[in-house]
C-alpha cells in the first residue's frame, strides 16, 4: 500500500496546501502530516477517503511518539496529563480505513501517533459534534459524484495562541474538503474556535461551563490568509457564494442542514 497523501487521488490533481515555514514531511498510510517543528504541531495534514469502501472496524491503537523526529519536535503525553484536554485527531480515524481489511486497520492505527494529534478542550456539545461530523456529511453528498474525497486538517498556529507546558495551545482549527463537482474541483472550508475554553492560567485548562465551541464555514480564501499556507487553487473551488467569499464571511454553523455544498 502506497504511503502518504496523494495529490492525484482526484480527477483534478491537488497537492498539500503548503507552509511558507520549514516544516517536516511524514508519511502514512493513505494520510501525511506536516510537522511545524517549532510549534511541535501540524501545520497542515492531509488525506485521502474513499468512501465506497470505508471499513467500520473496532478501534485499535494507542497514541505514541513517532520516531522519525525528535520528542521536542513533537506534542507528546506530557502535555495531555492531568487537565482538561484531549488528543484531537486531525485526520480522523475512520478516515483512511478503507480498501482491504489489513491495509484499512494498519491506516486507522496510524492515525494515533502524536504528530496527528492537537490539543482540543476536553467534552463535547453540539458545536464539536457538528465539527467531528463536517467530513461524513460532505462525504455523503460527494458519493452522488466519485465516491472520493481529500481533507485537510490542522490548527491555526497563530501568534496569540497561549502558552502551556512547552507549546502554545491553538485557539482554532481549519478544515478544507475536496471533491470532484460536475464543473471540476470543488471545496468547502470550515473553522473551529475553542477560544472561550481555553485558559492557561497556574496550569489550568477551563471546561465547559465557561464557554461553548463555535464552528463556522468560511472561505477557503480566508483559511489561507489566516494559516499563510498556499492552498493552490482550492480557493477557485469554493462552494461558497462568490460574494460571501469577496467579503469573507464566516457562517457559524448550528447543524448539518446551514452547510452550503
Amino acid at each position: 500500500m502506497a504511503d502518504g497523501y496523494d495529490p492525484g487521488f482526484l480527477t483534478t490533481p491537488l497537492p498539500l496546501p503548503r507552509p511558507a515555514d520549514i516544516t517536516r514531511t511524514l508519511d502514512y498510510p493513505r494520510f501525511t502530516v506536516l510537522l511545524d517543528p517549532s510549534r511541535r504541531l501540524a501545520a497542515a495534514t492531509g488525506v485521502n477517503i474513499e468512501g465506497s469502501t470505508l471499513r467500520d472496524l473496532p478501534r485499535a491503537g494507542e497514541w505514541r511518539l513517532d520516531p522519525r523526529i525528535g520528542d521536542d519536535e513533537q506534542t507528546g503525553p506530557a502535555v495531555y496529563a492531568r487537565n482538561d484536554l484531549d488528543r484531537g485527531h486531525l485526520v480522523r480515524r475512520r478516515d483512511p480505513g478503507w480498501g482491504a481489511v489489513d491495509d484499512a486497520r494498519a491506516a486507522m492505527e496510524a492515525t494515533f501517533f502524536y504528530p496527528n494529534a492537537a490539543p482540543q478542550a476536553a467534552g463535547f456539545n453540539q458545536s464539536k459534534e457538528l465539527w467531528l461530523g463536517l467530513e461524513d456529511h460532505v462525504l455523503a453528498y460527494a458519493e452522488a459524484t466519485d465516491q472520493r474525497i481529500s481533507v485537510f486538517t490542522a490548527p491555526v498556529l497563530g501568534p496569540e495562541d497561549p502558552p502551556y507546558r512547552g507549546v502554545r495551545i491553538p485557539l482554532r482549527f481549519w478544515k478544507i474538503a475536496a471533491w470532484q463537482g460536475a464543473e471540476g474541483l470543488a471545496t468547502a472550508g470550515f473553522l473551529l474556535d475553542q477560544s472561550e475554553l481555553i485558559d492557561t492560567r497556574d496550569d489550568l485548562l477551563a471546561a465547559a461551563p465557561l464557554g461553548a465551541f463555535r464552528t463556522f464555514q468560511v472561505p477557503v480564501a480566508e483559511i489561507a490568509r489566516l494559516t499563510g499556507l498556499d492552498l493552490g487553487r482550492m480557493p477557485a473551488g469554493d462552494v461558497l457564494a462568490e460574494s460571501a467569499v469577496r467579503a469573507g464571511e464566516w457562517q457559524m454553523l448550528s447543524s448539518v442542514d446551514d452547510i452550503v455544498l
